[in-house]
Order: C-alpha cells, then sequence, then structure tokens
C-alpha cells in the first residue's frame, strides 16, 4: 500500500521519531494518541485510558475506528492521517494501539507518525515492572518482557553484522541479531529455573499448611475490582488498595479470624484485564497457582462497572485457562454504589460493600459454611487407655479445644463427616 502526503507543508514524515524531551522537556510525561477498533472500540479506550493513566503517561485525544482491518498503520489510511496531523497539532510523544502489533507494523507506524508507537501489551508490561516489589514478581516481569522483546527482534538490528577474523573464520560472521537473541534465551532459561525455585517453595509452605489444617481462599477477579480492600475488610489487615489498575502485583497472605475457631487464610492475587498478554499468564504461573490450589476461589468483581458482565467473563477465561475447578463464590462488590444489587449475577453470589464493611459478615460466613459443609463439630470423651486414637484425632482432625479429667481427656474436634462413624463411641450427647 503507498501513502501519500495530502499536506502542503515540508515536514519530513518519515524521519526518526522525535523524543518526548525534545518537545515537553527532559522531565514532561508523556502525551499520547490513542487508537482502538471493532464495535466495541469505545469502551476499550476507556480501558486503555486508565492503563495510561496508572503507567503515567497524560491522554491528549482518542480515535475509534468500527471496522477492523489488517493493514500496516493498524487503522485505515484517512484515519492514520487524521492521527498525523494531531500528532503535530498536539505535541504528541507517543502512538498506542488497543491491539497487539507486529514489529513490521511497528516500524511502519513509527515512520509514518514520526514518534514511538506502543500496543496495549507494551503499556501492561510497563505497568507491571512498575508495580513489582518482591523479588519474584520482578523475576516473572522481567520473563514476560524479553519474551515480548524476543519476539521483536527479528529485523530490527539486521543489518548489524562482523566479520570474522582467522583461518576458519572469514565470511560475513554472526549477526548483531543472532548475538542479542541468544543472550535473551540465555536470561529467560536462568529465570525459568530461579522461578521453578520459588515455585518449589510455595509447594512446600502449602503442604505446611495443609498438614496444620488450614483452609485457603483466593480472590481473584478483574484488575480494580477491590480486592485488595476486601482482604483488608475480610482480615483486618492493612494492605496497599488504590483506586488504578493492578494496584497489587505480589500475592499478599493474610489470616481470615472467625467465631467458629476455624483456621482460614485469604491470598489476594493478580488482577485480570481483557486481552491480558499471554506471556504474563505465563510468567505469573507460579504466582496464579495460589488461585489453582486454593480449597476456595472468589471472584470479586465491580458491582458499578457498566461492563461487570463482560470483566466477569473474562476472568472465567483466565481461570478456565488455567484449568482452575474449585468452587467458587461470586462477590459483588462496591453496591454501596448503586444503591441496589445488579441485575445479571451469575450464582453462587454474595452482595457487599469492602469499603463500608456491608455483607462482609454474611460473606464470611458463606466462606466458613462452603469450606466445612463436608464436616462436624464434636465434642468427644477420650479414655486415657485409648491414647491411639487421641493421636490419630490430632492427624486427621481439627481439634478446637482439650480438656483433661481424671479418667479421660474431652475434645472439642472437627473432623470430615465421612469418618464420624469411627468415633461414635467417644461422643458427649448434648443434654
Amino acid at each position: 500500500m503507498m501513502y501519500t502526503d495530502n499536506y502542503s507543508d515540508e515536514k519530513n514524515y518519515f524521519a526518526p521519531p522525535k523524543q518526548d524531551s525534545e518537545i515537553n522537556g527532559i522531565n514532561s510525561p508523556e502525551r499520547a494518541i490513542l487508537i482502538a477498533l471493532g464495535d466495541k472500540a469505545d469502551e476499550e479506550l476507556e480501558e486503555l485510558e486508565e492503563l495510561c493513566h496508572t503507567a503515567g503517561i497524560v491522554v491528549v485525544q482518542k480515535y475509534s475506528q468500527r471496522q477492523r482491518m489488517s493493514s500496516p498503520l493498524f487503522c485505515g489510511e484517512g484515519k492514520a492521517y487524521e492521527i498525523r496531523q494531531a500528532v503535530d497539532e498536539l505535541d504528541a510523544t507517543l502512538v498506542i494501539a488497543d491491539g497487539e502489533l507486529t514489529p513490521s507494523q511497528t516500524g511502519t507506524m513509527e515512520r509514518f507518525f514520526n514518534v514511538k508507537v506502543l500496543d496495549r501489551t507494551a503499556i501492561i508490561l510497563d505497568i507491571f515492572a512498575s508495580r513489582a516489589k518482591s523479588n519474584e514478581g520482578k523475576l516473572q516481569v522481567e520473563l514476560a518482557q524479553l519474551q515480548y522483546l524476543y519476539a521483536r527482534l527479528a529485523g530490527s538490528r539486521a543489518d548489524l553484522s562482523r566479520l570474522g577474523g582467522g583461518i576458519g573464520t572469514r565470511g560475513p560472521g554472526e549477526k548483531q541479531l543472532e548475538t542479542d537473541r541468544r543472550h535473551i534465551r540465555r536470561r529467560m532459561q536462568h529465570i525459568s529455573e530461579e522461578l521453578k525455585l520459588v515455585e518449589k517453595r510455595r509447594a512446600i509452605l502449602r503442604e505446611q499448611r495443609r498438614e496444620k489444617g488450614y483452609k485457603t481462599v483466593a480472590l481473584v477477579g478483574y484488575t480494580n475490582a477491590g480486592k485488595s480492600t476486601l482482604l483488608t475488610a475480610l482480615t483486618g489487615s492493612q494492605t496497599y488498595a488504590d483506586n488504578i489498575l493492578f494496584a497489587t502485583l505480589d500475592p499478599l497472605t493474610r489470616a481470615m479470624p472467625n467465631d467458629k475457631g476455624l483456621d482460614i487464610l485469604v491470598t489476594d492475587t493478580v488482577g485480570f484485564i481483557k486481552k491480558l498478554p499471554h506471556s504474563l499468564i505465563e510468567a505469573f504461573k507460579s504466582t496464579l497457582e495460589e488461585s489453582l490450589n486454593a480449597d476456595l476461589i472468589l471472584n470479586v468483581i465491580d458491582s458499578s462497572s457498566n461492563d461487570y458482565p463482560s470483566q466477569l467473563a473474562t476472568t472465567e477465561d483466565v481461570l478456565i485457562e488455567l484449568k482452575a475447578q474449585q468452587p467458587r463464590i461470586n462477590v459483588y462488590n462496591k453496591c454501596d454504589k448503586i444503591g441496589s444489587k445488579p441485575m445479571f449475577t451469575a450464582s453462587p453470589c454474595v452482595f457487599i460493600s469492602a469499603k463500608t464493611g456491608d455483607g462482609i459478615e454474611a460473606l464470611r460466613e458463606l466462606i466458613c459454611h462452603r469450606l466445612f459443609e463436608d464436616t462436624v463439630t464434636l465434642t468427644l470423651d477420650i479414655p486415657y487407655e485409648k491414647s491411639a486414637v487421641l493421636s490419630e484425632l490430632y492427624e486427621n482432625a481439627k481439634i478446637i479445644s482439650t480438656e483433661y479429667t481424671d479418667t479421660s481427656a474431652r475434645v472439642k474436634v472437627m473432623l470430615p463427616s465421612q469418618i464420624r462413624y469411627k468415633y461414635r463411641q467417644y461422643e458427649v450427647i448434648p443434654e
């Protein structure tokens, strides 16, 4: 496809992209123009603008095009000229496409618009890089970034090569591109090995928790649905929460107090988003396994969002990809913002406001019921000569309390209902 310049000015639109420091000063934020395609382009532009805000980018203009197309410029030629004019008039330093661009598309667009061009994936990776605090989180983000970069090296440095020297090495030698690829592959392998060690440590911790009788709950859901605020409401522990996308990246586990004396741990995990890059899912599998190995999943939904059914579907799609099969509770959060229950809901569900505390106690009750619905709580009178029975209970059940008398140990115990018959003779019948 040929592109002709319809403008009378003598500007060279195929010069190297201008830098933001040339326009706004070295410390000025990037100024971006956004473009999205498809029937839901306007909704996707809103989310892309939120991503840009989280990344510290100022959005100066947004463009949408209903028709999706395969174009070197991502959008139609007429729309591309419109955007190119806006780049000049608004002193934009970035053009961001709400989609994943190929390396050739990126190069063509940068030459055409004369500014740096990024896609949605690059913005998400940048946000993740700024949010990662733990060593594990930083490794996971770096792995995703390297996978993204590796796929985009082709052709970027094909003109750089080194001549061999000496006998047996005459000729064109190794291209710089291949050297870069080898370094990236080596680094990705090193990070993958480190993450495998982290995964083993997580597996050991999970096994220790199971041996001690802990039940685990994982908070999952669309980013900015209020998972961190809900973790605080359920556990009473102060955690970082903010009204921005991906405010929390590293998983955080806290104990949930309850009046039944049950050992329950709640874990906050990374939020999901539409078009979540597959490389991120792969890189964060060790973190997302906290969801896969939990006894119960709370799918947190922002009921105040106009797009919450679509966000719920996005979360379900990621859980299906991760092959998560645990029982779930759909938690419709932020009900204080809408004044009534959402119209379209998926069961089983509960309606809460993590911010005001409304519905939190009902959610706690539901969590305890779902986690322990196949258990019974009994008081048993175990004679001292039957100490082996008491030892067995400590291994296979949850001991809530123990009292010692002259002839026996009276224990209050929670155990699976299917093994209750083994202890019938020791049960203390309530008066």
